[in-house]
């Protein structure tokens, strides 16, 4: 089998084991008696960041992803969405850390590690936001 099929057999293994941790945190959303509106926001949210992110430069599962927020919020998400904006990146920290909980609350993650998410994000958030500041003031081909 070729590289380039070995890649695509991998990725289609993970989308179909993320479906699992998409229906439960869907599940677990719903338990909290949040808007529809809301859910589906974290929804694809998450969807972003476990079936685009983790997969766009190798294959990587969710449980890999809880040390990888950092690099995805103040790099790949300010540079790939074009949505991207102080409140988007907020929004998708939130759901993030919903989902991580969740993924800790259900023995995915593990505690420690659904902890040190959170404190990454905490602790970033000011330079999350200064990075889509600067990128915003510049070309792609002036800073990146």
């Amino acid at each position: 089998m070729e590289d380039y099929e070995l890649y695509e057999e991998k990725l289609e293994k993970n989308y179909k084991r993320n479906e699992k941790f998409l229906k439960i945190f869907e599940k677990w959303l719903n338990a909290q008696n949040l808007a529809p509106k809301t859910i589906r926001k974290h929804l694809n949210n998450i969807d972003l960041y476990i079936n685009n992110y983790l997969n766009y430069y190798e294959v990587t599962n969710m449980e890999e992803g809880v040390h990888m927020v950092y690099m995805f919020l103040d790099d790949w998400f300010i540079r790939k969405c074009l949505w991207s904006s102080e409140t988007s990146i907020r929004e998708t920290s939130a759901s993030i850390k919903k989902f991580y909980q969740c993924m800790s609350e259900n023995g995915y993650v593990k505690f420690e590690d659904y902890q040190f998410l959170c404190r990454e994000i905490k602790d970033n958030m000011a330079e999350f936001i200064n990075s889509l500041m600067v990128y915003e003031q510049y070309d792609d081909d002036e800073i990146w």
